[in-house]
């Protein structure tokens, strides 16, 4: 029996342990939606909780006036696939970034349902609408970002501002974030293109590029969440402006950002006698004190 036990132990041994988040990935949208829901956040950060739901964060997959931006990756792009079975992760280069989460922890089934969605007719715009960047991806899975140094996010923990306990069933510990309030944290998402490790590599945001090619470097000092999430009453606005289906107010924030010179002159050109041409030169500028080239996401 001895014998028998050391042999098994070794045969155990030899068997690599599967990692936690390898037996726990979402095989359906909605067990990647409930893996990282949120509403719990609601009871104590209701202020926060309702800026976030008008949040392109809370629609990543929902473009401006409804639209449904991921339906060219699976029919006109390089990534386009022939049917829904055929979809994987790798079809949707666009999960970086707009649903990190999917990245760690989804199986291609997760892929294949998301394509399916997207490639029936009508669309089921209610499925997309389940993919979310919810309050746990930035408190959660986006908050540590030097793992050799700080190891990967806890179970049980959400990363905030502070240390302490968390008065909720499954974030029972609050751990702080180092980088939560830097610009390198939003940099996670905004600004990582050109996108190279793709099987066909796209060209996005480049924001974080350009705030420290132009911005820091000519002097500049706030950081993403100075402008976009502006403190009212000592708390940060988490709907992060711009909401480009809020036109009234994107206009206004634009407006205060950009500034357009224009000088014209009018004048007659005289070719030859009896002939007088009108003519008007327009000379435009326009300059803005954003802290990144303007447009870009």
């Amino acid at each position: 029996m001895k014998k028998l036990s050391i042999a098994l132990a070794l045969v155990l041994l030899a068997v690599p342990a599967l990692a936690p988040a390898e037996m726990q990935k979402a095989k359906t949208i909605d067990e990647l939606a409930k893996m990282f829901d949120s509403t719990s956040c609601k009871e104590c950060h209701e202020t926060q909780y309702a800026q976030w739901e008008k949040s392109h964060h809370a629609r990543p997959f929902i473009g401006v006036a409804g639209g449904m931006m991921l339906t060219p990756v699976v029919k006109a792009s390089p990534f386009k696939v022939a049917s829904p079975a055929d979809a994987t992760l790798k079809t949707f280069p666009c999960f970086k970034c707009h649903l990190p989460q999917a990245v760690r922890w989804a199986e291609d089934s997760v892929a294949q349902e998301l394509a399916q969605a997207l490639m029936s007719d009508p669309q089921d715009k209610a499925k997309v609408a389940k993919l979310q960047i919810t309050c746990k991806v930035c408190h959660w899975e986006k908050a540590i970002l030097h793992h050799l140094n700080d190891g990967w996010p806890k179970e049980g923990v959400i990363y905030g501002s502070k240390a302490g306990a968390h008065d909720d069933k499954i974030f029972t510990k609050m751990e702080k974030s180092v980088v939560l309030k830097q610009a390198i944290f939003c940099g996670q998402c905004h600004g990582t293109g050109p996108n190279f490790e793709f099987d066909n590599p796209v060209q996005c945001a480049t924001l974080y590029g350009s705030y420290q090619h132009n911005y820091l470097s000519n002097g500049g000092l706030d950081s993403c969440q100075d402008c976009h999430m502006k403190k009212k009453d000592g708390v940060s606005d988490h709907l992060i402006a711009p909401n480009f289906d809020d036109k009234e107010a994107t206009q206004k924030l634009l407006a205060s950002a950009i500034n357009l010179n224009i000088q014209t002159l009018g004048y007659q050109f005289l070719r030859k006698a009896g002939n007088l041409t009108p003519k008007v030169v327009v000379n435009t500028k326009i300059t803005h004190t954003a802290g990144h080239r303007i447009p870009d996401g």
